[in-house]
């Protein structure tokens, strides 16, 4: 048994609690200013420009400028010789992410009210909950590494398929990628427990931002869903 599984995951928390209030208060940071960002488009009648601009160009345009501008604020995030590089990389993270989930939000408004705040409870309880087992299970959720890069890139083959094909992934792709995300939470949560250097709060923030807003994002597709 290897010694992250043996070791009583509350003495582990205790002796990372700077680093994990760190890593928290900038988490709950980031959603903070991705709410008041979205605020600012909904009331402002910005979003239903963005929504109208987006929609309108070829979805596989968005997702591909999404994931470059993802690779590269996790590059500013991980500069451990720069701490403002470090804010660069999250702020330009959940601006990045506050702009994609504007359609989203403009359509689920739109056909399905209620959609949202569901999605809300869901992704609150879910991450709660995960985040406790993570805490007090002890078990080492290294191994989830795997199913996330092979889970990602089928899930990624799934969706360009759907956009070049015109198919309707539904409810069910919705569910397995809210588990694909509980997955990514389990283990950001693991390594940030384990084995993220001490002053790298500020990326261990962004990657469970990143989980967080993917799971979000499917459960308002799924409450969304017909």
């Amino acid at each position: 048994m290897s010694d992250a599984i043996a070791t009583p995951r509350p003495s582990v928390v205790w002796q990372r609690r700077d680093f994990l209030l760190r890593t928290y208060g900038h988490l709950m940071g980031a959603i903070i200013a991705f709410l008041l960002l979205e605020t600012v488009y909904f009331t402002t009648g910005f979003a239903e420009t963005v929504a109208g601009t987006l929609l309108s160009v070829n979805w596989l345009l968005v997702l591909g400028g999404f994931i470059v501008v993802g690779f590269m604020a996790r590059g500013f995030a991980a500069q451990r010789q720069s701490r403002t590089m470090q804010y660069v990389g999250l702020g330009g993270y959940v601006l990045a992410e506050s702009i994609i989930f504007v359609p989203l939000l403009f359509v689920a408004e739109s056909v399905a009210p209620g959609a949202i705040a569901s999605a809300g409870v869901l992704t609150i309880i879910g991450f709660v909950g995960l985040t406790v087992i993570a805490f007090t299970s002890g078990t080492d959720f290294s191994f989830v590494s795997g199913l996330l890069k092979w889970g990602g890139v089928l899930a990624l083959v799934i969706i360009v398929a759907a956009v070049l094909f015109g198919l309707h992934l539904g409810a069910w792709f919705a569910i397995a990628m809210i588990g694909l995300a509980g997955a990514a939470i389990l283990f950001d949560t693991g390594r940030a427990l384990t084995t993220m250097p001490d002053d790298a709060y500020v990326g261990a923030a962004l990657e469970l931002f990143s989980s967080v807003a993917l799971m979000f994002w499917y459960a308002i597709a799924l409450f969304s869903s017909d």
